[in-house]
């Protein structure tokens, strides 16, 4: 069943792309991991996933940027891949607002070069690719008001540079889908959340505060939606989109875009509260935090909240996750990861 399939995953030494990367070597599929192991966040972290996946024989890691032109059409050369999961990009929305460069030079042009990398990937590597999957955001869907939120819905009114460069991943692919024939699945993430994640996201920065007794900050009194999704859900439903190129749409262009997500979202109050429960359970703290409730903060949405109808039907996706389990895996890797001693009462 993978005999001759070779994935080439961006960002492979960022969070859902170690997941993946980890998933499919798992089923004996070769992945060749590329990622620049900039400092966003710890890079530790970051190393501390690329040894993992470096204990599989069929892993193979380049340190490029995306950004670098002839870095990608080596990358392509070597690798030699018929399916690319490009999860490299600057994440993060509120740093989308005190450093927007770094979104132009990821998101756009780094795009850009994977997408021209696809294109003329026969050329390179004398090996034609069949199918891009790559990473959108729920953040396009800006302050819309309708939920749950839907493919079929209008993604024009973003409310952050982050949303506007991801909103623009999905036209760029949709045109190269047209001109040059390249099979393209965009994925539009919804809070992905659980072990070795992201420690600029709002539940692992939470985890750090409590645990130095600092207070976290509640944006709009707590009372925020998301859609939270836990990685392994996440990355099941990635490896079953990459198995199927979309149809080709009412213009003959082979490009779909799926929501992927929990379809359960939940208050933030009562994912802080969880989480306080599973980390007290698991030892890494010793009493619930202090909270300090905000206003909104620029940049943010309401609520995020996934319709994945399409994805339930054509790939018989459905979260296995629910809030409690999830984060106390996560409270367990946590405990694990960073051994520490709680503050004494």
């Amino acid at each position: 069943m993978n005999e001759g399939k070779r994935v080439l995953i961006t960002g492979a030494a960022g969070f859902i792309g170690y997941h993946l990367s980890s998933r499919l070597l798992e089923q004996g599929i070769p992945v060749c991991g590329l990622d620049n192991l900039n400092d966003y966040y710890d890079v530790n972290l970051k190393k501390a996933r690329l040894k993992l996946l470096s204990r599989h024989a069929d892993f193979q890691f380049i340190r490029a940027d995306i950004s670098d032109e002839a870095a990608i059409r080596n990358c392509f050369l070597h690798a030699r891949p018929n399916i690319v999961v490009h999860l490299a990009a600057q994440a993060g929305v509120r740093y989308s607002i005190t450093n927007p460069e770094a979104y132009l030079q990821s998101n756009l042009i780094g795009f850009f070069r994977i997408l021209e990398a696809c294109r003329h990937s026969e050329e390179i590597c004398g090996q034609k690719l069949s199918h891009l999957v790559y990473a959108s955001s729920s953040s396009v869907y800006g302050s819309n008001q309708k939920v749950p939120y839907s493919t079929q819905d209008r993604a024009d009114h973003p409310v952050s540079l982050y949303a506007a460069t991801k909103k623009s991943n999905e036209l760029m692919a949709y045109a190269y889908s047209k001109l040059y024939g390249i099979p393209a699945t965009g994925l539009r993430f919804f809070t992905v959340y659980g072990p070795l994640g992201r420690p600029d996201m709002a539940y692992f920065s939470f985890t750090d505060k409590m645990v130095r007794g600092e207070k976290i900050q509640l944006f709009n009194n707590g009372d925020m939606y998301r859609d939270f999704t836990y990685i392994d859900d996440i990355v099941s439903g990635v490896v079953k989109v990459m198995s199927r190129v979309p149809d080709p749409d009412e213009n003959g262009v082979w490009h779909k875009i799926y929501n992927i997500g929990n379809n359960r979202p939940e208050t933030l109050l009562h994912f802080v509260e969880t989480l306080e429960r599973c980390l007290m359970e698991t030892g890494v703290i010793n009493r619930p935090a202090v909270k300090e409730f905000l206003p909104m903060q620029p940049g943010d949405v309401y609520q995020t909240y996934a319709d994945i109808e399409d994805l339930e039907k054509d790939f018989g996706f459905r979260p296995q996750t629910g809030l409690d389990d999830g984060l106390l895996k996560f409270a367990r890797w946590y405990a694990g990861f960073y051994p520490r001693t709680a503050k004494p009462d």
